[in-house]
């Protein structure tokens, strides 16, 4: 989990450099980003053990692509199109929170102290980073939108959802054979609302740069990050596997440090001790088993 969240981190500069060109729009790129793993996971299904997929768990998997993948990352989309960045980064940090209270109702998973101490003190590190970055304060000035906010709280439980609930599922099969459907249902599912957007990009015009930044979100924050997932989904309480969500503005913010947009600082150090700080501590705390 720590590694695919660091992929995620490492995309988003990729995606705004594709999205800034003004020539691919969001839809679109989520579009490249769900056809091309599925290409991609079923490339890498050929070089696998084959394994079969009953028809009750293709259609338990075509359910498990709507919330972790289809809701999650479209309504987050349309979400960020309708707040400030800043807005949405802050709404994020609430996976934890959502998944913990979801685990406890669907997993009867423990609501302790412990759990409840870690989630908070990785958020205050978390929102340390967000809200003492150079970049937030810019994107904060444009105000947000309350439905953008809403929309990406949305995005939030369809994903608290998808690792509650289908922990099971994803236990029965390889990474890729999960992802090679899952990805293959939500090409289809998207494809009806974003065909005039990518019908209308005029590939001809996209520079190198542009494709290479594609294959960057198509490859390293798609393909291998969600080829991770599922390895982490399965050995990990889903309130755990959740808590890694706040390396991602870590990994944002020495991103921006090493390109020379931001310096490291006091408050960095303090932040990133406290994310790290707030996971161990939820991963020190007990499972319901261990009660």
């Amino acid at each position: 989990m720590l590694m695919a969240n660091t992929l995620w981190g490492c995309m988003s500069p990729s995606s705004k450099i594709v999205l800034s060109s003004g020539l691919v729009d969001a839809i679109s790129l989520t579009t490249f980003r769900m056809s091309g793993a599925a290409l991609v996971f079923w490339i890498a299904s050929f070089f696998t053990r084959e394994e079969h997929v009953s028809h009750e768990d293709l259609k338990h998997l075509f359910f498990a692509a709507l919330f972790g993948i289809v809701f999650n990352q479209g309504t987050y989309i349309f979400g960020v199109s309708l707040t400030s960045p800043i807005d949405a980064t802050i709404v994020a940090t609430s996976t934890p929170i959502i998944t913990m209270i979801i685990a406890a109702f669907y997993l009867k998973e423990p609501i302790t102290g412990t759990k409840i101490l870690g989630i908070l003190v990785g958020a205050a590190g978390a929102l340390t980073l967000i809200l003492g970055g150079h970049q937030a304060v810019t994107a904060g000035s444009n105000g947000s939108n309350v439905w953008g906010d809403i929309l990406c709280l949305v995005a939030q439980c369809s994903f608290s959802i998808y690792v509650v609930v289908y922990k099971g599922l994803i236990g029965r099969y390889s990474p890729v054979t999960l992802m090679k459907w899952m990805f293959t249902y939500s090409t289809l599912c998207t494809i009806p609302f974003s065909y005039t957007s990518v019908a209308s990009i005029d590939f001809a015009a996209l520079s190198l740069n542009i494709y290479l930044n594609i294959a960057v979100v198509v490859l390293g924050g798609t393909f291998f990050a969600y080829l991770l997932v599922p390895i982490g989904q399965r050995t990990l309480r889903p309130t755990v596997a959740t808590m890694y969500n706040y390396v991602q503005p870590i990994v944002a913010s020495i991103i921006t440090v090493f390109v020379g947009l931001d310096t490291f600082g006091l408050m960095k150090s303090i932040a990133i001790a406290l994310v790290f700080l707030g996971v161990y501590i939820v991963t020190r705390s007990k499972s319901r088993e261990q009660l």
